[in-house]
């Protein structure tokens, strides 16, 4: 029986593909035989290999168009052709909505969705000369569906990557499908830096119905899923994965 998840042959670009959530992707692909380019602003201590496979790195700012462009052109001279897109760099320091400085505003907002426009747009004109067309693949935030205190531009952003799948989706088909995962709490080390000890984190854990936070590899499965034959009728949409979201917080009010 054919296994309809088996990536060998594919090219995939996975921008901030090196660490966290972007390295449990690349680790998904690599162990599905795909070949796999990631891109990222930092040199990585070490490349992500799995089954006899290693990522090719590009050190790149996403956020400069030329990059983008040193990106793509990279991945299609090294396999020839672009088969899938992950957009997946992104993030926010904390800061205040009343007294964040327009500069990092402006930044947070490029980063997190002036920079996966432009790379969908590269790959689309990639994707759309190939017979097999191709998927592009971006990852969301329940932080757009959801009130986001502290990180509001992100959010916003975020926010503003489901409106762009739609319109891409629409656009591009019915060669290149345009899709989001809209995750939610992930454990990755910016993460564990940042909810605190081991005793935060179970806290933190217990106010999702599944009783953890998401692994970086569970963000994989659903990319792999959505870059797969399985997905072949699915654009324009966002699959949420988020553990079943957060318990409402008038339960443990009422319980006082």
């Amino acid at each position: 029986m054919e296994n309809r998840l088996d990536m060998t042959g594919k090219s995939v670009i996975v921008t901030g593909g090196a660490r966290g959530i972007g390295r449990g992707i690349t680790m998904c692909f690599l162990e599905a035989g795909a070949d796999v380019l990631i891109c990222d602003n930092k040199d990585p201590d070490e490349l992500p290999s799995a089954c006899g496979k290693e990522a090719v790195y590009v050190n790149a700012d996403v956020r400069k168009i030329e990059d983008v462009d040193k990106v793509v052109t990279a991945a299609t001279d090294r396999f020839g052709k672009l088969d899938v897109l992950v957009n997946n760099a992104g993030g926010s320091p904390p800061m205040v909505a009343a007294t964040a400085p327009a500069r990092l505003s402006e930044s947070v907002i490029t980063l997190n969705l002036i920079s996966p426009l432009h790379f969908a747009q590269r790959a689309n004109a990639v994707m759309q000369e190939q017979e097999d067309g191709g998927s592009i693949i971006s990852i969301a935030s329940v932080s757009a569906i959801r009130p986001s205190p502290g990180t509001a531009a992100y959010g916003a952003a975020k926010a503003g990557i489901l409106s762009l799948t739609q319109s891409l989706a629409v656009e591009w088909a019915p060669k290149v499908r345009v899709n989001a995962v809209t995750s939610g709490m992930i454990l990755t080390e910016a993460a564990r830096a940042h909810y605190g000890d081991e005793a935060s984190i179970a806290a933190i854990a217990a106010t999702v119905p599944m009783g953890r936070l998401g692994d970086p590899s569970d963000v994989g499965d659903v990319c792999l899923f959505l870059a797969s034959p399985l997905s072949c009728y699915i654009t324009g949409s966002s699959i949420v994965m988020h553990g079943g979201g957060e318990k409402p917080a008038f339960l443990e009010a009422a319980k006082k």
